[in-house]
């Protein structure tokens, strides 16, 4: 097949990709929401339209907000983002920008969370992304403990993780632009998204790598383990297009037509689910046939020695 004949053209495409990403995402960094750093969002609309920036800034000059950021939404909204506001403060916040009445507000949305809270939410999603991840390894050496020749189970798993490694790296190093041109924040929907994107992309994995396996049990003396990959393939490829493909169609929808809370989480399983369907087809089952090559270029080494 195709995929296996110029697999380092994949593979190079895979490299520089990821590259990117990552200098992305350590060069811009990710802005971690209130979700994760503690802190208030609100959300404010003018039903006489939006104010300017300035006059926002001078109503709220008195109050004891320290350093904060608004952001224009929507047609007349506002988005306001501090540090945690009290019961007291909230009511402060919402009469300072109605003007003691004279303008018309209404709350959009008002979301507190507490440092210590946010804290701990950073620490138990990273968590819940490297259990996922130890659970999808363990799953795979247990799944394929039979398959030993022409290349052992337990590299069937750090295949695997390679491609997970690359679906993890491609959605945030799209965010880190979002963050970097359009102020995205990271929140525990993108948390979500990651998480919803390991399982899609370790689903196709294992579909071609199932396949792959069978046909291991049934080859042709003559048949390479090239070919039996490429067969498997052959043989699995149209159906993750498909598959793809309807979940593809219907995210999009969701990031056009769906609303701003949502946007951002549609993106990134968006681009998860792309970069979870390359890499189960071009690059996790070549990469087996890299090993076995690998393998065989050892072993005729040794023979001649």
């Amino acid at each position: 097949m195709l995929v296996v004949k110029y697999r380092n053209w994949f593979f190079a495409f895979s490299i520089i990709t990821v590259a990117l990403a990552i200098v992305a995402f350590f060069g811009w960094g990710l802005n971690f929401s209130i979700d994760y750093t503690g802190g208030t969002l609100a959300q404010y609309s003018f039903a006489q339209g939006r104010p300017a920036p300035e006059d926002i800034k001078a109503d709220l000059a008195p109050l004891a907000l320290g350093e904060y950021t608004l952001q224009p939404t929507g047609t007349n909204d506002y988005i306001i983002r501090s540090k945690f506001l009290s019961e007291t403060d909230h009511q402060a916040l919402a009469a300072a920008l109605s003007q003691a009445g004279k303008v018309k507000v209404s709350e959009v949305q008002f979301d507190s969370v507490g440092p210590v809270i946010g804290s701990e939410l950073k620490q138990k999603a990273l968590i819940a992304i490297v259990l996922v991840i130890l659970c999808i390894v363990i799953f795979i050496a247990f799944a394929f403990r039979k398959v030993s020749e022409p290349v052992a189970s337990w590299k069937y798993g750090v295949i695997a993780i390679i491609a997970l490694v690359h679906d993890i790296a491609i959605p945030a190093g799209v965010f880190a632009l979002l963050v970097h041109f359009r102020g995205a924040q990271i929140d525990i929907l993108f948390t979500t998204a990651l998480l919803a994107c390991l399982g899609l992309s370790i689903n196709d994995t294992i579909v071609v790598f199932d396949r792959i396996r069978e046909n291991l049990k049934h080859r042709q003396s003559k048949e390479s383990f090239s070919d039996v990959v490429g067969k498997s393939l052959n043989q699995t490829y149209i159906r993750s297009f498909n598959t793809s493909l309807t979940v593809i169609l219907a995210l999009l929808s969701l990031f056009l037509f769906g609303g701003d809370t949502t946007r951002n989480f549609a993106l990134t399983l968006l681009v998860g689910m792309i970069a979870g369907t390359y890499s189960s087809i071009f690059l996790a089952s070549p990469l087996l046939v890299v090993i076995n090559n690998m393998q065989e270029r050892k072993k005729l080494a040794m023979k001649k020695s």
